[in-house]
């Protein structure tokens, strides 16, 4: 059975920063893509990020949501079955719930507020 559990948010000023993890289990990690996703009240959830499995070769392996280029970093760490998401810079407009995610396979979020 697939789990994300995701964790690290909390409150940030703004230009701050936090990093989010999510421990993921029941399936083979080092073979997935890993994303993350982000919801803000009111809004359509938003695609973050993601990082291709360890099986990609060609090239970058990361993407990135716009809104975010330049001030997030998404890495993994196969060993512990963990994927990260560093946030730097971060603004007002960064407040979310933030959510790991694997195909349909969702994690129960975790909240980060960007505030001053």
């Amino acid at each position: 059975q697939v789990h994300l559990v995701e964790s690290g948010g909390g409150w940030a000023q703004p230009g701050g920063s936090l990093t989010l993890s999510c421990v993921a289990s029941g399936f083979n990690f080092s073979r997935y893509s890993m994303n993350w996703f982000r919801q803000a009240t009111g809004k359509e959830r938003e695609f973050v990020a993601s990082i291709a499995s360890s099986e990609y070769t060609f090239g970058n392996n990361t993407r990135y949501g716009d809104s975010v280029k330049g001030r997030f970093t998404i890495t993994r760490d196969n060993a512990k079955n963990t994927v990260f998401l560093q946030m730097n810079c971060l603004k007002h407009e960064d407040t979310a719930k933030y959510y790991c995610n694997r195909n349909v396979f969702w994690g129960q979020g975790t909240q980060v507020t960007v505030s001053s």
